[in-house]
């Protein structure tokens, strides 16, 4: 009895094993689909058969020749006839755009390619998508798990003014691709400032800073006038990513009226100042200031005045956005 349990159960093993063994986990590759073209052009064919491009092809080549043009000629006499360019160096970019545009005109997301910046400015598809990829393994990407080189990198090869920004201490987490570019622009048009996604720079803000919306009894007008009044969106040296260290950045419109009043100039720094004729500085230009001011030293409008985005707090507690 027990040698008949035995030969169940090795029976059970060897269906299971064969079972894992045979092509339903992937051990058996999928053939993958080749042209005509890939008789001369093994790499290329290589490189887009398991892209949706290449999942479309046939025998014919039917997928190579929707982009670069029919090739009966040139199957006929390859030498002789050779296939036009249609993304050289030299070749337009409307012309270019026009190849991928007969599949891809109905995409919603190019709706407004025309009158976006990257096409006013000559810029093609094929200058940020590579149909082909490159030949050879896949090179892991920095920062990810795939081997897709992160959106930014792209966009930074073109944009390095705002890929410097990217890189300062203070940054939205855009090089670690947490957050992409196209979460804030439409690379492929828009009718909107710089190609945002929203309406405006604050509603773009509020997609993610829903708290920062309000409405508020007490709004601060430089926030609902526009978020960039204070902060630089890719990146700062200062912290929350602001245009200048407070309380400078709030003296740029609270020059005059209450409290402190008067600007932290040069007068009141650390060290003498060219000109200062003052009693501690007379003769000491660039020696320690016996009279400096204090105010720069662990102070900051934000101590106090800390519901800087609004307040719907009673009284002057909301109105001047103190605790």
């Amino acid at each position: 009895m027990r040698f008949k349990s035995l030969l169940a159960v090795s029976g059970l093993l060897a269906a299971v094993a064969a079972f894992i063994a045979g092509p339903v986990f992937g051990q058996a590759k999928m053939p993958v689909q080749t042209s005509v073209c890939a008789n001369c052009h093994e790499t290329q064919n290589a490189t887009v058969a398991l892209t949706q491009h290449g999942a479309r092809n046939d025998a014919s080549g039917s997928m190579c020749m929707a982009c670069h043009g029919s090739a009966d000629d040139h199957l006929k006499d390859p030498l002789k006839n050779k296939m036009a360019s249609k993304f050289g160096k030299g070749v337009p970019a409307a012309q270019k755009d026009a190849v991928c545009m007969t599949c891809h005109a109905g995409n919603r997301h190019l709706g407004f390619w025309d009158s976006g910046k990257h096409a006013q400015n000559e810029v093609s598809c094929s200058n940020c998508h590579n149909i082909h990829g490159k030949p050879g393994a896949p090179v892991v990407a920095p920062f990810t798990t795939s081997f897709r080189p992160n959106e930014a990198d792209m966009c930074g090869a073109c944009h390095q003014q705002v890929r410097a920004a990217t890189l300062k201490p203070s940054h939205h987490p855009i090089i670690e691709n947490k957050i992409k570019c196209s979460d804030c622009h439409n690379p492929h048009g828009a009718i909107t400032p710089v190609m945002l996604k929203a309406e405006t720079v604050n509603q773009q803000c509020y997609s993610c800073h829903a708290d920062k919306r309000g409405p508020y009894i007490f709004a601060h007008p430089a926030v609902e006038e526009n978020c960039l009044s204070c902060h630089n969106p890719h990146g700062s040296v200062y912290s929350k990513l602001l245009n200048e260290k407070t309380p400078n950045l709030c003296q740029d419109c609270h020059d005059w009226s209450r409290h402190p009043g008067t600007v932290y100039g040069g007068a009141g720094a650390f060290t003498c100042q060219p000109g200062d004729t003052s009693a501690a500085c007379a003769g000491k230009e660039g020696q320690p200031n016996a009279s400096a001011s204090t105010r720069l030293v662990a102070r900051n409008c934000l101590n106090c005045h800390n519901a800087i985005h609004g307040s719907n707090a009673p009284g002057n507690r909301g109105k001047f956005f103190i605790r």
